[in-house]
This record gives structure tokens, C-alpha cells and sequence, in this order.
């Protein structure tokens, strides 16, 4: 389970399909705006975002950067990726890392009752399918 886990995070991280603002705003329409929740800067939290600039990921990014290098950006870790087991797993080891911090933030984030984020249920038919199946 560990290794699935892990590997949805790389996944997150090298396509923005995550805990970003710009994708729960922009995409899935869950944050009333882009912003990054973990840093003062009031950047917009992307995956580049995350990766590269982001202070409150300074430690993470620091210990990636011993191995992979400076360049963080998304060509420069996939080609890191592929180039040493090493390297994969420390790119491994900072994507859970972070995913991680900020799926919990989210979490926090839905449960606030004073939280902007937008609430959403599930729709369709994956939906429709769930709620057919439940006893009257």
C-alpha cells in the first residue's frame, strides 16, 4: 500500500492533480481562490509552486537538492528519476512528504466550519450508483 500511496503522490506533484490551489480552484472549483495556504508570499500554489519556491518546503527541497541537484524543475526530476534508483527514491521521499502536509492541511481545512473551501459531494454516476445501493 505504501508503494501505491507514494507513487500517487509522485504523480500529484509532477502533474498538479492535487492538493494545489490553482487546481482545487481552478479545475475542481473547491477554493475560492489560488493562493497557497503555507506560505506568507501570496503566491498561487502550483506544483511548481511547491517544488521550487515554496519556503515552508525548504527542508524537504533542501534534502532533494543533495541528490538530484538544484534544478527542480519538472523535466530536470523526471530525468533525475530515470537516471539512478537513488535519485527515485528521493524524489519519492519528497513528493509523499509534502502531499502528505498538504492533504492534512486540506482535511483541517474542510473540517473548519469557519474554511472557504467549497464542499462538494460526489456526482454522477458513481453517484447515483452509491445511493441506489443504500437500504431504504
Amino acid at each position: 500500500m505504501y508503494a501505491t500511496k507514494s507513487l500517487c503522490h509522485q504523480m500529484k506533484v509532477l502533474t498538479g492533480h492535487g492538493c494545489f490551489g490553482r487546481y482545487l480552484c481552478r479545475v475542481l472549483g473547491r477554493e475560492p481562490t489560488t493562493e497557497c495556504h503555507h506560505c506568507d508570499v501570496g503566491a498561487e500554489d502550483t506544483a511548481e509552486h511547491t517544488r521550487a519556491e515554496c519556503p515552508a518546503w525548504s527542508k524537504e527541497r533542501a534534502a532533494l537538492s543533495a541528490v538530484v541537484g538544484l534544478d527542480l524543475s519538472l523535466s530536470a526530476l523526471i530525468r533525475a528519476m530515470v537516471d539512478s534508483e537513488e535519485k527515485w527514491i528521493a524524489v519519492s521521499s519528497f513528493c509523499n512528504s509534502i502531499m502528505l502536509q498538504k492533504e492534512a492541511a486540506e482535511r483541517e481545512r474542510e473540517q473548519d466550519p469557519n474554511s472557504l473551501l467549497i464542499r462538494r459531494g460526489r456526482r454522477g454516476r458513481r453517484r447515483r450508483a452509491y445511493l441506489a445501493n443504500l437500504p431504504p
